[in-house]
């Protein structure tokens, strides 16, 4: 069992939050700033106003978790328009973002299919 979902819907807030906000208050923010449901499963994305710090809510089978990362050095790349309250990411641009590299520049792996002859 692992403790995220193997294919999650990501989204990133638009807006910086405060970060003394906990289970509670993040999926308050989820449900009314994000119009999303707290308890899909989805990962959420919150951050700070300097952007070195991101929290991470989701709801795993029985209870919310919160996965949070504060960067010693640097920002997290953050840059969103602010029309929307949140943007769809991938799975593999939030590995990025974790990272603390500028995710909007890796390109998307390609797939490739084979067929054995």
């Amino acid at each position: 069992m692992s403790m995220l979902p193997d294919s999650p819907k990501v989204f990133l807030a638009s807006k910086p939050i405060d970060m003394r906000k906990s289970y509670q208050g993040l999926s308050v923010l989820a449900e009314q700033v994000l119009n999303q449901n707290p308890f899909s499963g989805y990962l959420f994305i919150f951050y700070n106003k300097r952007k070195d710090r991101i929290k991470i809510l989701y709801w795993h089978f029985n209870g919310f978790c919160i996965w949070q990362k504060r960067l010693e050095k640097g920002k997290f790349h953050i840059c969103v328009s602010n029309q929307n309250p949140s943007i769809g990411i991938t799975a593999y641009q939030l590995q990025g973002l974790v990272q603390g590299i500028d995710w909007e520049k890796i390109p998307e792996p390609k797939t490739l299919s084979y067929r054995y002859l």
